[in-house]
């Protein structure tokens, strides 16, 4: 069992969740809200793996979220997505106003069959609601031997959470991108981040376990940095990572994911590109140039502070196996998990 290194400063503590219950519960949870069977199973395992992770910003916390989306009418449980070409040509996936998860999955599946087919493909996601750890898809399709790269944008008018450089109120949403390419012996390296200083969904896990956020993140209404989560949701303002380069990249994402996809509804719209890196060059031959690249910044010398180098995607992985099953879950979130299972009359 493996606590994760969350970036939340818990006022309570952690309570032990064996992966089986947490997903076993969860699947009943999203079937009493109307979901389907495969929607809840895809939904449930996806949450869960990401909590063994280590990602529980995006994890088994997302429950609570997504059911008072569903019981509120912003989101369809009953909703499935589906892929289509539209009449340009282009291939589409369609989320219906339900979860993302799905939607996003049967992007990068889609994705991976066009770029077998012709060496790439480009596709967009829209009408979704949350996709997930877009990580784990993107680690998923690297494994098969694909580049991705996936940013999302639009909707600002709905999800403005994060102030522009030299702004004090929240103007953009956090706009992720994520890249996943073949690694070397240790699998893919993933690159999956917010373009704020941290991810939208850390203050709603601190503010549902009573957590503090970290410093220098966050911007409360008048612009002043705090870190209490319920700044943030009264007026405040998520930073920008890297200053103007956090910026950059998220105005970018909101014209691809506004101006040229379209009008966005639910959260943000989505751009997909799937190449298939096994036509630029075999997979054994990649694989070990990769690994003599990456041996290379491992062998590097830790900065104080520091007890490695490490390589983006691994930690995840790790963390999954070290987790052994288990899931340490804020203590407060777990109990409201459970009180809404109760109240929805899940056994």
């Amino acid at each position: 069992m493996q606590v994760p290194a969350s970036k939340l400063t818990l006022q309570g503590t952690r309570t032990i969740v064996a992966a089986a219950e947490a997903e076993a519960l969860i699947f009943r949870i999203f079937l009493k809200l109307g979901c389907s069977d495969p929607v809840s199973t895809q939904v449930a395992q996806h949450l869960v793996d990401t909590s063994l992770c280590g990602m529980e910003s995006h994890g088994i916390m997302r429950v609570l979220q997504y059911a008072e989306q569903m019981q509120s009418g912003y989101l369809d449980p009953k909703a499935e997505p589906r892929a289509f070409q539209d009449t340009r040509g282009v291939t589409r996936v369609e989320g219906g106003g339900g979860i993302g998860i799905p939607a996003m999955q049967l992007a990068y599946e889609t994705g991976m069959q066009e770029a077998r087919e012709r060496g790439i493909s480009a596709l967009s996601i829209r009408h979704a609601g949350h996709t997930g750890r877009h990580g784990a898809f993107a680690d998923m399709a690297a494994e098969q031997g694909f580049l991705t790269i996936c940013m999302g944008g639009g909707n600002r008018g709905t999800w403005r959470q994060v102030a522009p450089y030299g702004g004090a109120r929240a103007k953009l949403p956090t706009n992720p991108w994520c890249a996943g390419i073949p690694g070397g012996a240790q699998g893919p390296v993933v690159l999956d981040f917010a373009t704020s200083k941290i991810a939208g969904g850390w203050i709603y896990a601190a503010q549902s376990a009573g957590a503090l956020l970290p410093k220098g993140c966050v911007i409360d209404r008048d612009g002043i940095p705090t870190r209490d989560p319920e700044d943030y949701f009264n007026g405040g303002a998520i930073l920008p990572a890297g200053a103007q380069k956090g910026y950059a990249l998220a105005l970018v994402a909101e014209l691809i994911g506004e101006a040229m996809l379209g009008p966005s509804t639910t959260e943000c719209n989505w751009l997909l590109i799937t190449l298939d890196a096994t036509r630029f060059r075999e997979a054994p031959a990649m694989q070990a140039a990769a690994e003599e690249v990456l041996v290379d910044l491992r062998s590097c010398p830790p900065a104080p502070g520091f007890d490695r180098v490490e390589i983006p995607g691994e930690r995840e992985r790790n963390h999954r196996a070290a987790a052994n099953g288990q899931a340490a879950v804020p203590e407060e979130t777990w109990a409201q998990i459970l009180a809404l299972a109760e109240n929805l009359g899940v056994e």
